[in-house]
């Protein structure tokens, strides 16, 4: 089955996890901070960015779950016709990564904060750059595609399927 579009609610986890990771991002520095004071041995002061950080962390890998299995599910509309071959290529690999880059922060980050795992930390932090290479790569694909290609492949973001 070829569905038209994207459905209410994996518009709805797109744009929450993309909220959730921009927030992970913008408050990251308070559990960095804890993090290097427990690395010296050192206490560090309840700050509920934190805990927000973790919290999220944890909500975050839920949502991409539960998007990945609504994706395996129910599919996700093809690319635009006027794609090129070897851009529908990319589209579709990026679309993994994503899924795959955002599991492996959620599920390095949890462990290294509970399990106190400094190579998961360091791999949570090679990771972060990684991700966000790819939200820069997809966000610059919209005006790619709606100014290169004419196409409105964003349309399919925010409006859902009937």
């Amino acid at each position: 089955m070829t569905v038209k579009g994207y459905s209410v609610t994996q518009i709805a986890l797109h744009w929450g996890v993309a909220a959730l990771i921009a927030g992970q991002y913008i408050f990251k520095d308070s559990i960095a901070g804890a993090w290097s004071k427990i690395r010296q041995g050192i206490s560090y002061d309840f700050d509920p960015l934190i805990l927000a950080h973790v919290v999220g962390g944890g909500l975050i890998l839920a949502l991409v779950v539960w998007r990945f299995a609504l994706r395996l599910k129910r599919g996700a509309p093809p690319p635009p016709e006027n794609e090129p071959g070897p851009l529908k290529t990319l589209s579709h690999l990026a679309h993994w990564a994503f899924y795959a880059l955002i599991a492996a922060m959620s599920v390095t980050g949890l462990a290294a904060w509970f399990g106190d795992i400094v190579v998961a930390a360091q791999i949570h932090n090679v990771l972060k750059v990684a991700l966000l290479a790819l939200i820069v790569l997809h966000v610059l694909a919209v005006p790619f595609h709606r100014l290169v290609l004419k196409n409105n492949v964003m349309a399919r973001m925010i409006r859902p399927a009937l």
